[in-house]
């Protein structure tokens, strides 16, 4: 990482005092904000919103490209479900898929996701974030594979559970790792560069879709749809084994020198003296003695009870973090309960009933919006703002989804082929569809932007005693809301009808916009200490 001046660098990981502390509370907030541009007490801070001088080193690079093939993987296997679901035709148990049948097919990635999402929080403290993101890549290449080998719907739902096993681990651990390495004044950019491999991957997914659908056997075609997804987890896990642990926990573990190593690499050789690097080691041995103490004097409170234990009392006793966790569970719920998955997992469904000749290949042009609206993000996220690009984008999505409903309203849906063709041969319902189409891209884009990113940024609402904790339960709110969007969303079709469907997750929209309006502080360009200390106001603090 380069910089003008040895001033200039801004420590890796910010410090994290106690709450417990009114003393040391009071300090910190009447000491220099985040504007300050000095150095003090190892500790330079930079104004939110603006970027610094210095660019983030090659290192940290590689090591988000490394832990971003499990957003690849992420990508590729909610993608790749959409463009499975209508190839399969008769291969499951030697019938026709049935709407349970892909409701369960496609929900259980997100049950599973849900279900180990708070372990892996637990796996991440005790073993280490690289560790789990290698045992994730295990699950994907165990789920790819028994996914190509299926002959019964239990057979593939049980694939599909593995995978989401995986995702489940895989998206809490790596915005961690990643958060946790990069400088405050890159955070943004290098967490959206992990929603970026999402969704590459699942634009691979129906470019991938598309082509087997098109040109394979359909017996066999969708089997290498699934299997595919094992190759990026074998990549990943060789290039994870030359990558270094997360500074923080490696100091966690008694493991100081090897954290210095880290550090010094991740900052680059030209970032200043080796001063720098030792003020931030000793910022993150001062915050893990700590942590340490608070967790103590938390077992006295809870006489002697176990570290987790411990961990939840912080979490729900202390306000600030409360606060966190309540904002962390509304971004990532709101990420889901919005109806974007639904595009994702049955895109090509919606566009075979509204009558598109050659759905798969539609849905591309969806997974691709997606795509260059969240490079869109990844060059604004640092420049604008969690808070602002949430606040702009979340009415393009609103706007979208009500025009969508109105668009459904004036297409005669149809699932077979036959009467698919008659209905866009209809001029009225073919420029209905064209709108969908338009809407739906929209949508897309809005929530590219904002919704699709913002959340992952989780882990600098938490403090360092409950970030693990807290960030587990956050992702675990975002597979539960997934998991519910899976299961409703093709019987609130038959049931509320698409045009009401979309104007029910326009509704939930809105409420989001006005509980983000209301409780979630800017945290662009501050150090994950300044970030979790903007909770301790009253206001939330939202200025």
């Amino acid at each position: 990482m380069n910089s003008d001046t040895s001033n200039q660098q801004e420590p890796l990981i910010a410090n994290s005092r106690p709450e417990d502390d009114d003393d040391q509370q009071h300090q910190h907030r009447d000491a220099p904000t985040a504007g300050d541009s000095d150095f003090q007490d190892g500790h330079v801070r930079s104004a939110p919103g603006k970027l610094a001088d210095e660019s983030a080193g090659w290192f940290i690079w590689l090591l988000t490209f490394s832990a971003g093939i499990s957003g690849l993987l992420f990508g590729y296997d909610t993608g790749v479900i959409s463009a499975t679901l209508v190839s399969i035709g008769t291969s499951l148990s030697s019938r026709a898929l049935t709407s349970l049948d892909k409701s369960i097919i496609t929900s259980c990635t997100s049950l599973f996701a849900l279900l180990i999402s708070p372990f892996a929080s637990v796996l991440a403290d005790a073993l280490g974030r690289k560790r789990v993101i290698l045992v994730a890549d295990s699950l994907f290449i165990l789920g790819a594979v028994v996914q190509a080998l299926s002959s019964t719907v239990s057979a593939m739902i049980l694939g599909r559970s593995i995978v989401g096993a995986a995702v489940g681990a895989a998206s809490f651990v790596v915005p961690l790792y990643i958060a946790e390495l990069a400088p405050s004044t890159h955070r943004g950019r290098l967490v959206t560069m992990n929603i970026v491999f999402i969704t590459l991957g699942q634009v691979i997914a129906y470019v991938v879709g598309w082509a087997f659908g098109a040109y394979a056997s359909q017996a066999t075609g969708w089997r290498w749809m699934v299997g595919l997804g094992a190759l990026p987890a074998a990549l990943q896990t060789i290039i994870m084994l030359f990558m270094p642990e997360s500074p923080r926990w490696l100091v966690k573990a008694g493991r100081s020198a090897v954290a210095r190593s880290v550090i010094q690499r991740v900052s680059g050789k030209h970032s200043g003296s080796s001063r720098l690097v030792d003020a931030t080691l000793k910022n993150i041995e001062i915050e893990v003695r700590e942590e340490e103490a608070a967790r103590r004097m938390s077992s006295r409170r809870t006489n002697g009870g176990a570290v987790w234990l411990d961990s939840f009392h912080q979490l729900f006793a202390v306000r600030r973090n409360r606060r966190a966790l309540a904002i962390a569970c509304l971004l990532q719920g709101l990420q889901q309960l919005c109806g974007f998955n639904s595009l994702m997992y049955f895109s090509a469904t919606i566009f075979t009933l509204v009558g598109f000749p050659m759905p798969t290949l539609t849905s591309l042009v969806v997974a691709v919006t997606n795509f260059a609206f969240t490079l869109v993000a990844l060059s604004l996220i640092d420049r604008v703002g969690r808070r602002r690009i949430l606040l702009w984008s979340i009415p393009f999505m609103i706007a979208g989804l009500l025009l969508a409903g109105h668009g459904f309203s004036f297409v005669e849906l149809s699932s077979d082929s036959a009467s698919s063709d008659s209905t866009m041969a209809d001029h009225p319902a073919q420029s209905a569809a064209v709108v969908i189409l338009v809407s739906i891209m929209m949508y897309v884009a809005g929530y590219a932007i904002g919704l699709g990113n913002v959340p992952w940024m989780q882990s600098e609402l938490f403090s360092l005693g409950v970030r693990s904790l807290g960030s587990g339960i956050a992702t675990a709110t975002n597979w539960g809301a997934n998991f519910v969007i899976g299961l409703t969303f093709l019987l609130l079709m038959d049931v509320l009808t698409p045009t009401w469907t979309f104007v029910l997750y326009a509704i939930i929209c809105g409420i989001g916009y006005g509980l983000i309006w209301r409780v979630y502080p800017e945290t662009a360009g501050l150090t994950l200490e300044d970030s979790a200390s903007l909770l301790e106001g009253d206001n939330w603090g939202v200025r």
